[in-house]
């Protein structure tokens, strides 16, 4: 694989879907450069910041020729082409977009959003019920991960890829917003196994090397 230019990647590493582009970078060896935005601070919504993404949010991509990409999943591809962490049959490519698509539609909105509420928000009495609904919905998902990971190692074709990297990022962190993973023996193991992979490293691990003041 030729090793890209060198990019940057804005975000927070205690997003996950900031995070999962940093286990991918690390995983492959890319270099790149970090750019702390603080959301809870305003910072994606600065006229700088929204003139790089207008949609205001993280994380984003922007290359040596000042070309931008946003979308988490859609960044990890980029940064993964022609790497075996993005699978070259078709079937198997088709299955790793499948579980990527579940991640963003049925499993970060549940258990992301579940997390944020009771990590940066504290869980105030005003968000409760909101919190309340993430549960059920965030338990779902896991049990659809887990009955697939009951017969193998990894999500698709026996091999860790960027499926693996999309569902680990809030997964590994669940407790935070409310989920016990003490029912989920196949998750947890796989867990385990993501967290072997060369090159990974924990959110504090990630920020004390790439937000340190």
């Amino acid at each position: 694989m030729t090793t890209p230019a060198t990019v940057t990647l804005y975000g927070d590493v205690y997003s996950g879907n900031c995070y999962k582009l940093i286990l991918c970078c690390r995983a492959l060896d890319l270099p790149f450069d970090w750019k702390r935005i603080d959301i809870l601070r305003g910072q994606s919504r600065t006229a700088e910041f929204l003139h790089l993404n207008p949609n205001g949010r993280i994380p984003l991509l922007v290359t040596a020729q000042q070309q931008t990409l946003a979308e988490s999943n859609a960044i990890l591809h980029y940064l993964a082409r022609g790497s075996a962490l993005l699978p070259q049959d078709d079937w198997a490519h088709a299955q790793m977009l499948q579980w990527q698509f579940f991640e963003q539609y049925s499993h970060e909105p549940a258990i992301a959003v579940a997390r944020y509420i009771q990590r940066y928000l504290g869980l105030p009495e005003a968000e409760k019920a909101r919190h309340a609904a993430c549960l059920p919905k965030g338990y779902a998902a896991l049990d659809v991960m887990e009955q697939h990971l009951s017969t193998r190692d990894f999500f698709v074709a026996e091999h860790f890829s960027l499926a693996d990297i999309s569902l680990y990022a809030y997964t590994h962190v669940a407790d935070e917003g409310g989920f016990s993973l003490a029912d989920y023996p196949h998750i947890r193991a796989w867990l385990a196994r993501v967290q072997a992979q060369p090159g990974h490293i924990s959110m504090d691990q990630a920020a004390g090397l790439y937000e340190a003041v």
